[in-house]
Formats: C-alpha cells, structure tokens, sequence
C-alpha cells in the first residue's frame, strides 16, 4: 500500500506561490492572499484536510517559517500533534522545534518514496504546506498523487512557482473536486492520473 501525498497551497492565476501571507516573506508584492476579499466559505478546504492529514511534510525553508507560528497556535491546534517529515540536506536534529509532535528529518526524494511506500498499511495522506521547491522536485520525480489549489485572482508574474518548471514527461490530472467562490477564489483538487 502506498501513502498518498498530497501538495497544498494558494495560488495565483498565473502559478506564483510565493509569499501569500505578506511582504515579510520575501516577495515584493507578498500579502495576496490577505488582500483578496474575506470569504470563509473559500477556505473551507483547509478545515477538510485536517480529517485527512496524518502527517504534515515541509522543506527546510517552510519547517523553519511555519515550524515557530504553528506550534502552540490556536488556528493550527489540530497539527500539534500530528507528525512532521522536514525535507533537508542541511537541518540538524537540533534545529528542530521542540514540543510540536514527532518530526523525522528525510535527507532525499527517495527517502520521501520510501516514507510513501507504506509496507504495513498503518500510514494515511501526507500533506505538504507551502514548500514551492520541494513540491517542484517531488512533481517531477511523479511521487505528487493529489493537488490542493485555492486559486486567487490575480496576476504577479515572477516569484517561486511549487509546480514543475522544467522539461519532463506529460503528466494528466483529473478532477476531483471544484468549487469557485464570491470573492474570486477557485477550488481545484486534482488527483493525478498513473
């Protein structure tokens, strides 16, 4: 039996999922999200992954940002303990968060398809947050199964893109769910076709 793994995040139209929460994270024109007109409706994605999530999988650079506001927060209490896999050549065991549940660090993409490879059928959906880069080369290495999107309206046109940039083989998706939103949001979970 092999664990699903699933990338979710926001997005914008043209493919840029760099910094949604605000400027602070880099990116000049960050806050897009936040910017967008409030509907609570339009994350309503985000409160059913928390039923399907049995462990969180971030990279280095997305463990060390959400690792220090998620732990002990009130709107991430349901991740608290749960699991957590950082993708890292370069993060030590003590460079971890303490007191944010079990966290094993996975040094390659083939140890991420080995934590997939789930030989005693106890494991469940593994979901990444944010993690542009490491999204981009768990894509091409084919070991994405499903695609979380909020898509928001509107247009950047450079910053960290989590889907595949490079040559590679053609990859189909199909439709699981949909769902578009009044202030312009777009829900599309794809599951990708093997």
């Amino acid at each position: 039996m092999t664990r699903e793994l699933v990338w979710t995040g926001f997005m914008t139209l043209d493919g840029i999922v760099d910094s949604p929460g605000g400027v602070v994270e880099g990116h000049p024109q960050g806050g897009w999200v936040l910017s967008t007109p409030m509907d609570p409706e339009a994350f309503s994605l985000k409160g059913e992954e928390i039923a399907e999530t049995s462990a969180l999988m971030f990279g280095r650079r997305s463990y060390e940002d959400f690792a220090p506001e998620w732990n002990g927060s009130p709107d991430h209490a349901a991740y608290q303990d749960i699991p957590k896999l950082v993708v890292s050549s370069s993060l030590d065991e003590a460079d971890l968060v303490d007191g944010w549940g079990e966290t094993r660090i996975l040094r390659s993409t083939e140890d991420v398809a080995e934590v997939k490879r789930d030989e005693h059928g106890a494991g469940g959906a593994i979901f990444i947050h944010g993690s542009a880069e490491l999204a981009r080369r768990l894509a091409e290495a084919d070991l994405i199964d499903c695609y979380h999107l909020l898509l928001f309206p509107v247009l950047l046109g450079t910053g960290k893109r989590a889907l595949p940039t490079s040559e590679h083989e053609r990859r189909d998706l199909k439709l699981r769910d949909s769902a578009t939103y009044s202030n312009g949001v777009v829900k599309l979970v794809y599951d990708a076709v093997r």
